[in-house]
């Protein structure tokens, strides 16, 4: 059989899946065979990145797919959306009406899967050493707002924050704050190589060849006490060359669901129900992508060039053209299904004008055509990024303003040579690690950003990411969002392309696919099952 199962957003900002049709439910039996899920991801080891599976240095969607599953975090955000909940706590609160002070209960009894007990010092061990390490790459800049960590016995553990915080819940349900045990882990070097000791749902295996990750094997933890009802007693990702190769081996049943990172022409395909046995998962998604911008460069750092750019991208084109209706154009760094966002590129640009780009960069004396280099990752973001960035080139050239070269990179080189600083224009994807407004402004635009970019506005910095912390009640923080908006809108230190949807591909006797990736496009691997007969 083959169907089509639509998962909708039920609240702004927030992605509640609801199953249209036939598909799966809670009831989903244990056990039974491995579940196998296929990926283009890679994980090999490099000077930059020497410990892809250590939470001090992980930061980004493939890698946290792998920590999600094997470490708990004290918080976790809760099946369909919302705020988060207690994980490997009991319960968690703040204790002060600043909003500066954060107190959590572990749950009793706790287990590394190793069987080392987790405690309250083991919390505080990991938050220290991911501030202590201070990756450059890793996820540090989540847990910079902490002063300091208390345990003041095995189950508590007090956290002292620099300023108000109202997003820290959300940071805690990250893999940033994932508990290592500090019996196994340095507490000032990373874990090199692909070993995981946490507590999560489930333990991991790993099968290298020439320092790269080609299957990993999650299997159940008998130690593991958190909210989570495991679907499955053993899930296999194998990592494939390509999505071509992906989408053969589920149209054989070599693998059950296929998600990062397919191809437009995939999808339809699937979607069109060319594979008989094969059913297709649709979400909404939080997934942007956008161009960066080195503010320090000769060119790229004039406001002009970077406006002008901005005036003559076709981001409709873009995403009719590249990415088929997989995606929609986006006006904002903050994506239209999060709260607090506003169109504030097309209320300042409009519609795509050549003759404006023309008139801007005249008025700040810029010759044209203005020659730029654009790099772009070949690895990473899927197959689509080359024909992505070959349509921004001809869209650039033909306002006969820009004189572009185009350059693909591998990952393992492209990101610490951009965190570095060595390219003028660079495209970059994020997927937030949780979903609110604050996550698109403070990776980008707060001090030791995300980026590492030499941009720097202080109304945003000091003045709006501060005070729309203090906002517990997060609607009341857009006032200042919006103007956080409008200002990147202005300035462009990056500009914003599009915002994609979801898609996972299954064999229709897998349950739980609609579940499978949450609002942050993170693989919740214990949400999948199998239909049983009878």
């Amino acid at each position: 059989m083959n169907r089509k199962t639509l998962v909708l957003p039920a609240v702004v900002g927030l992605l509640a899946p609801v199953l249209a049709g036939c598909g799966a439910s809670d009831e989903a039996g244990d056990g039974g065979e491995p579940i196998v899920v296929g990926t283009t991801d890679t994980f090999v080891t490099t000077k930059a990145f020497p410990a892809p599976f250590d939470p001090a240095l992980a930061y980004e969607a493939a890698s946290w797919n792998i920590l999600r599953n094997t470490f708990q975090t004290l918080m976790a955000l809760p099946r369909s959306g919302g705020e988060p909940v207690p994980e490997a706590a009991s319960r968690c609160g703040f204790s002060d009406q600043n909003n500066e002070q954060y107190r959590c209960t572990l749950r009793s009894g706790m287990k590394f899967a190793n069987g080392h007990p987790l405690t309250a010092d083991d919390v505080k061990f990991s938050v220290d050493r991911t501030l202590k390490i201070k990756d450059p790459n890793g996820p540090v800049s989540l847990l910079s707002g902490v002063d300091a960590v208390e345990a003041p016995n095995d189950r508590q553990i007090v956290f002292h924050l620099k300023s108000p915080d109202a997003t820290f819940p959300y940071k805690l349900a990250t893999p940033a704050a994932a508990i290592v045990d500090a019996q196994v882990y340095h507490g000032a070097k990373l874990r090199n190589g692909f070993a995981v000791d946490g507590s999560g749902p489930y333990t991991l295996r790993t099968e290298e060849r020439g320092g790269q990750v080609v299957s990993a094997v999650f299997s159940r933890n008998p130690h593991y006490k958190g909210g989570l009802k495991l679907k499955n007693d053993q899930v296999e990702m194998r990592f494939l060359k390509n999505a071509d190769a992906m989408e053969d081996a589920l149209k054989k049943g070599d693998i059950d669901l296929m998600t990062r990172s397919m191809s437009p022409e995939q999808i339809g395909r699937l979607e069109r129900g060319d594979t008989e046995g094969v059913d297709v998962v649709e979400a909404p998604g939080q997934e942007i992508r956008y161009l960066g911008f080195d503010t320090d460069d000769g060119t790229a750092g004039r406001k002009a060039v970077r406006q002008a750019m901005a005036e003559v991208v076709d981001r409709q084109a873009l995403v009719r053209d590249v990415y088929d209706r997989t995606a929609q154009p986006l006006y904002s760094i903050v994506p239209s299904s999060v709260g607090s966002h506003v169109n504030s590129f097309f209320n300042k640009y409009g519609d795509p004008s050549p003759e404006k780009a023309r008139r801007t960069l005249r008025a700040a004396g810029i010759d044209t055509p203005v020659k730029l280099r654009l790099t772009y990752t070949t690895d990473h973001y899927g197959a689509a990024t080359a024909k992505e960035f070959r349509t921004l080139r001809r869209q650039l050239e033909a306002s006969g303003l820009f004189d572009v070269s185009v350059k693909g990179v591998p990952w393992k080189t492209f990101r610490p040579a951009q965190s570095d600083g060595e390219y003028q224009v660079y495209g970059m994807g994020w997927f937030p690690d949780f979903p609110d407004a604050d996550n698109f402004m403070d990776p980008f635009f707060a001090k030791n950003n995300f980026l590492n970019t030499p941009y720097r506005n202080d109304t945003i910095r000091d003045r709006l990411i501060p005070q729309t912390r203090r906002q517990t009640e997060r609607s009341a923080a857009a006032a200042g969002f919006e103007q956080a908006q409008d200002i990147v809108a202005d300035e462009v230190p990056v500009l914003p392309l599009w915002q994609g949807k979801q898609y996972v591909a299954t064999r229709d006797d897998v349950t739980g696919a609609e579940w499978a990736l949450s609002s942050s496009s993170v693989l919740q691997l214990w949400e999948l099952g199998r239909e049983t007969s009878g």
